[in-house]
């Protein structure tokens, strides 16, 4: 890996960029009634795949007696992203910009972002005793979920204004999902923000641990998996896998490119209206728009667990 990738521990390098902030109100919080159990394993996986700028390989394999796909990808466009923002979330906002969450104790952040400037429109600093995690739009309002305090954020879309533990969210447009970094995914009610249900994601009779950012991408949940540069692609219905995408030539592009301060694969976004993916890492500098391109090629499932089940 281009560096000891380390989730929760406090990263040096800050932002020298002070995009203008817009105006707070005073913050409205949401406590998740423990829905969100703590993780404090940290776990440095380095994993080593074929070099390159793209990759259209995929696998297909049998796994607890149903089909999953693997994928690769193309690469259709990169656009610039700003290598001090430690992404943790990262959701399409319409017109051509995202919504973005930052972690790190002092740095973290909620931001609008221009997607082919990088430019930052919107910033709200969050308050140096939290450290952003996961963030998901539901409607006219963003919900954020902070590291360790069992306390998440509600914001409004147009100004960030500020209306348990977690690592990751997501929603269908009715419900969220949240994420803990274990291998439990939780469904979560928005009105009264407790988990109606929990399903333990596994692969090959094994628990798919450190679930991190999630995106409901056309009736599934995309999951990144901490420390490794997969995507897991789960059903939100029973929790079963339904496929892999494995994203290292990213990550290995960049270090070959002379970025050797950069953190492990998280973030994506689902642009609905024109079947777009966006994916982007913590402290990258790039954030890439991928297609994905299923193939015939077979692959072993020890194989698979070796890349992306830590």
């Amino acid at each position: 890996m281009a560096s000891k990738s380390s989730k929760k521990k406090p990263n040096s390098k800050r932002s020298n960029s002070k995009p203008a902030s817009s105006p707070m109100a005073s913050p409205k919080h949401f406590h998740l009634k423990r829905f969100f159990i703590l993780i404090s394993i940290m776990l440095p996986v380095c994993v080593i795949v074929v070099l390159g700028v793209s990759s259209n390989t995929s696998y297909k394999i049998s796994s607890d007696h149903h089909s999953v796909k693997i994928y690769g990808f193309e690469l259709v466009n990169e656009f610039p992203h700003d290598p001090r923002a430690f992404t943790q979330g990262l959701v399409y906002a319409g017109n051509e910009s995202l919504y973005e969450s930052t972690g790190l104790y002092k740095q973290s952040t909620v931001r609008r972002v221009a997607i082919q400037t990088g430019k930052v429109e919107v910033l709200h600093k969050m308050p140096d005793s939290f450290f952003g995690e996961g963030l998901t739009l539901l409607g006219e309002r963003l919900f954020q979920v902070t590291w360790l305090t069992k306390i998440g954020f509600i914001y409004d879309t147009k100004n960030l204004q500020k209306m348990e533990d977690g690592w990751g969210l997501a929603t269908d447009g009715k419900i969220l999902y949240g994420s803990d970094g274990t291998s439990t995914l939780y469904q979560i009610d928005p009105q009264t923000l407790k988990a109606t249900r929990k399903q333990v994601i596994q692969f090959n009779g094994r628990e798919v641990r450190y679930l991190n950012e999630l995106e409901y991408i056309n009736g599934e949940i995309w999951a990144n998996v901490w420390q490794t540069d997969c995507i897991a692609r789960i059903s939100p219905k029973d929790g079963r896998m339904l496929g892999w995408i494995l994203l290292p030539t990213l990550r290995q592009g960049l270090i070959a490119a002379g970025y050797n301060g950069i953190d492990v694969l998280n973030g994506i976004a689902w642009d609905s209206n024109k079947n777009r993916i966006f994916v982007t890492g913590k402290l990258w500098p790039k954030l890439y728009e991928i297609k994905l391109h299923p193939e015939r090629r077979q692959i072993d499932n020890k194989d698979i667990e070796q890349l992306c089940v830590p």
